[in-house]
């Protein structure tokens, strides 16, 4: 099998773009083009020369191992824990491509050449590309569900409703987008599902209000609610129908999570000027401490003194 070197350079050094590409994004790093450029070309330059370099088997997986943590070092951007998010992206992204393409091989029936810690393959390159290609479309598309789905979670917040003498424990979602108002108080969506279970099966209107969405605007009916309660916030709010996500039953209003977070900056600050205090306090009693301990050694040291002058004044005495 005759191998071209420069085919096998360009092969690896895209392979390895892409794959440091994708490891970037799983870090959620700014991706910077001549750092990728340059850890790519040191990985395919790696590739041509590894097979001519006879090593044992434990040997070369651990000089593949250190080359692609350099490689990734060169690429990522960032502290130790984005460098170690990007390596650990950067081999689980390899071998997921590497067992796709030799699943590839194997079902057209490409001939390989297995070597020490490597294999040859002789493989279109239109193969390896579109393989590669669908491989980080799809990869790319799980990042951004993945990524969608934690910011959701990430938003979540346990909620305590009160209607007359029904309360419920929902899980709501903190989205900065609902500015709805009725009456100058604010108002929360909820699902049908969640009307039915706070309000019964026929739910007091208070009013009416025009709601906007993507889909359109609509008029919907408004109910009271006695009492929310969000992470020790309480107060009173309207809510509507309207419709909510999976994996929460309603949508907060922006004022409530206003109100936390002023409630939780309110907290951080008293236990900073707390903390400031302790610290002012601990310095000027040892402050205090060290002045106190001064006086002393000094009052020890003219007493030394005074002993030694008695002493001379009674020799003197003595000498006359």
């Amino acid at each position: 099998m005759i191998v071209y070197w420069e085919y096998a350079f360009l092969e690896n050094a895209l392979l390895d773009g892409l794959l440091l590409y994708l490891a970037g994004k799983c870090a959620r790093r700014r991706v910077c083009i001549w750092r990728l450029c340059l850890a790519a070309a040191l990985g395919g330059a790696f590739a041509v020369v590894f097979p001519l370099i006879a090593l044992p088997v434990w040997a070369a997986y651990f000089v593949k191992v250190v080359s692609g943590v350099l490689i990734c070092l060169i690429a990522c951007t960032g502290g130790a824990k984005a460098c170690l998010i990007a390596v650990s992206a950067f081999f689980a992204f390899t071998f997921a491509l590497g067992g796709i393409l030799t699943a590839a091989y194997s079902f057209f029936g490409i001939e390989t050449a297995d070597g020490t810690g490597f294999y040859v393959e002789r493989a279109p390159v239109a193969l390896v590309f579109a393989g590669a290609g669908i491989f980080v479309c799809a990869a790319l598309a799980w990042l951004r569900a993945l990524y969608r789905h934690r910011k959701i979670r990430q938003n979540l917040l346990e909620c305590t409703l009160t209607a007359g003498t029904r309360t419920v424990r929902w899980t709501g979602f903190a989205d900065s987008g609902n500015c709805l108002s009725f009456r100058g108080e604010p108002v929360c969506v909820l699902s049908a599902a969640a009307v039915f279970a706070l309000f019964g099966a026929s739910p007091p209107s208070v009013g009416r209000m025009e709601v906007g969405t993507v889909n359109g605007s609509a008029e919907r009916p408004v109910f009271r609610i006695d009492e929310i309660c969000v992470c020790g916030v309480r107060r009173s709010a309207y809510a509507t129908v309207g419709d909510v996500g999976k994996g929460y039953q309603l949508i907060l209003h922006t004022a409530l999570l206003e109100e936390f977070h002023e409630r939780i900056f309110s907290a951080e600050s008293m236990a900073a000027k707390d903390k400031g205090r302790r610290e002012r306090r601990t310095l000027s009693l040892r402050k205090r401490g060290a002045s106190a301990a001064a006086p002393a050694r000094g009052g020890s040291g003219n007493a030394r003194q005074t002993r030694s002058g008695r002493g001379r004044g009674d020799g003197q005495g003595e000498a006359r």
